[in-house]
């Protein structure tokens, strides 16, 4: 009988060191992160394409001044009648004249001392102009000064339609990029995968022309040069590395 009892009492006893150990969690190895940045050759491409103006934007103003503000508003009202009628007989529709400004102001006038001796009043009008037959541009800025403009500014030069130009300095500078990725990939000892990023930007400027065909030769035309406009496309392309 006591070996029953001192049987069950071990079986007990292990029975509880058991329950009362801790649990141990199967050991779990952790995976590695996997290198998820993607090897890319960027690149910068340039394309331009050189065009010749056929359009030119004028501003063309009149300042007239008295003492007395009707007298300067009629004055002004009469040179610019004139100036608009010169306009239309060189070939420039109603349509691409187009007041810009017109201003009524008074410019009081001091003694030596300081004190107000008088007012003289100015009216500024100015419009602006779209010049379509370039050929006739240095008579036209000749004719408006003899009719009474006083103040001509803000010349430039431009193309109506620019969509065939872009296109072609968006290949052009596509191919650039493309050659020069080429190029580093062979360096490199790698090859070039899919095109993973492309920026496009678009610029249109004028520039000098090189040669003096651009210049009025006629005595009687103000002397002006065209230039050429250059549309430009730069992009940033970026190539998977494979």
């Amino acid at each position: 009988m006591k070996k029953l009892i001192v049987f069950v009492s071990l079986l007990l006893v292990i029975v509880l060191s058991a329950c009362s150990a801790p649990a141990q969690a199967p050991v779990q190895q952790q995976a590695q992160p996997a290198n998820t940045t993607p090897r890319v050759i960027s690149v910068n491409g340039t394309g331009q394409v050189s065009l010749a103006p056929d359009v030119a934007y004028v501003y063309i103003g009149v300042q007239s001044q008295s003492d007395n503000v009707a007298q300067a508003l009629a004055d002004n009202n009469e040179k610019a009648q004139a100036i608009g009628n010169a306009l239309k007989e060189l070939g420039v529709a109603e349509g691409d004249i187009q007041t810009s400004s017109f201003n009524v102001y008074p410019q009081q006038q001091y003694g030596p001392m300081g004190e107000i001796t008088g007012t003289t009043y100015s009216v500024d009008n100015s419009v602006y102009v779209t010049v379509r037959d370039l050929s006739v541009l240095g008579r036209l800025l000749d004719t408006v000064v003899r009719n009474g403009a006083n103040s001509i500014n803000g010349i430039s030069f431009d193309v109506l339609n620019k969509d065939q130009a872009i296109s072609e300095a968006r290949r052009l500078a596509v191919e650039s990029a493309r050659q020069q990725a080429e190029a580093l990939a062979l360096a490199a000892g790698v090859s070039l995968g899919d095109v993973m990023t492309i920026n496009a930007y678009t610029t249109g400027s004028p520039i000098p022309m090189d040669n003096k065909g651009g210049f009025a030769s006629d005595a009687s035309q103000v002397p002006l040069s065209a230039g050429q406009v250059i549309i430009r496309v730069e992009v940033n392309m970026g190539y998977a590395i494979r």
